[in-house]
């Protein structure tokens, strides 16, 4: 293994752990890193064992985790009742909470969504189930996200080493 082969593995390595930290922690591009990763690793080897269509596939399976994420928080919201005003609180709140380290990130689109119902006049329990209904998508979003970076993980391992 050479110097340049080495670093890129090294450099490859670390973006695959944090890519697998962002699809947990919205303040960080989590699909984008974790291929990232596995990028530099394929290109660590010449692309010997990794080729561009394995890579493509990569590539795909890291844009699904954001489809998964984006169904997950609606389903979420319209299982439990909420507007399309409760869906639009809750992408606000979650910009929003941001800026609020993980207490904003985790509350935020709750009381975005919340807030949403409230404004169309929604009682405070209907309201709260919207609100419990994104949270409750946003835990299956990241769910799926993790399961999708997992088996990117696992279909990279089995190609270069099977």
């Amino acid at each position: 293994m050479t110097d340049a082969s080495l670093i890129l593995w090294i450099i490859g390595i670390i973006l695959a752990i944090s890519g697998l930290a962002g699809l947990l922690l919205p303040v960080l591009p989590g699909a984008p890193l974790l291929f990232l990763g596995l990028f530099f690793a394929a290109w660590a080897e010449d692309f010997h064992y990794v080729g561009i269509w394995t890579l493509l596939l990569l590539a795909g399976l890291a844009a699904l985790t954001y489809v998964v994420e984006v169904v997950a928080s609606v389903l979420g919201v319209k299982k439990y009742g909420g507007s399309n005003r409760a869906m639009m609180g809750a992408v606000i709140g979650g910009i929003v909470g941001l800026f609020f380290g993980i207490p904003g990130i985790l509350l935020g689109p709750f009381l975005g969504a919340v807030a949403g119902e409230l404004s169309l006049q929604r009682s405070l329990d209907q309201a709260g189930r919207a609100g419990f209904g994104t949270v409750l998508g946003l835990a299956i979003g990241v769910a799926g996200k993790l399961a999708i970076g997992i088996a990117m993980i696992g279909l990279f391992l089995l190609i270069r080493f099977f």
